[in-house]
């Protein structure tokens, strides 16, 4: 089954048991997809209300737009913890002779790479979010003005903890080229996120005093 057709309760407990996975990357995703479904909530409560009608077309765009990435982050959920099994699955691999260990050396670098670009992949997605939920302040529902920022809380926490993700992985990878990029895409993804979640969160804030 699933992690993400798992009851909460179910999945908060396999979280907190002594199963390596899901882990933190899986948490991460799971927070980025809370916090653009609530953006997606938003828009619901302000599509189709006359105090909002000039920015009708915006607040769909927005929806579709947050709708699109609260699914692909429900699968980053999956994702992380398959690219952490298949890490995993590196250390059943014989080691006994030089070309095992070889092998083994060089499978382990590509599960890594694989495991480090799944949670990038959270980032990329979770800055969307973020530029998604910016576009809603001033145009949508004022009665869930606090749901947008505590919807840049929970893409943040995604970020931030994505960010972790790909860097505990980045060690044993041997492709310094990919080491290298992959640190500098995932520090610009993290730069811009955190800026806007900051503005966001700032903004409405501001606007709740």
């Amino acid at each position: 089954m699933k992690l993400v057709d798992l009851t909460l309760t179910d999945f908060v407990q396999t979280l907190g048991s002594d199963a390596p996975a899901p882990g933190g990357g899986s948490a991460s995703a799971l927070a980025s997809a809370q916090g653009i479904a609530l953006t997606e909530m938003v828009m619901n409560l302000s599509i189709g209300k006359k105090k909002y009608a000039e920015y009708e077309e915006e607040l769909k765009e927005i929806h579709a737009k947050a709708a699109d990435l609260k699914e692909k982050l429900l699968e980053a959920i999956d994702k992380d913890t398959e690219a952490f099994n298949d890490v995993s699955a590196v250390f059943s691999m014989p080691k006994t002779t030089d070309e095992e260990k070889a092998a083994r050396k060089e499978a382990m670098s590509k599960a890594l790479q694989g495991a480090a670009k799944t949670p990038l992949a959270t980032m990329e997605l979770t800055v969307a979010a973020l530029e998604a939920t910016k576009r809603a302040i001033g145009k949508s529902n004022t009665n869930a003005a606090s749901d947008l920022g505590v919807a840049a809380l929970n893409l943040n926490s995604g970020l931030q903890g994505s960010y972790l993700n790909v860097l505990i992985n980045l060690p044993g990878i041997k492709d310094e080229t990919f080491v290298k990029d992959t640190r500098q895409e995932a520090e610009a993804y993290l730069e811009k996120g955190k800026a806007l979640a900051e503005e966001i969160y700032n903004e409405i804030e501001s606007g709740l005093k």
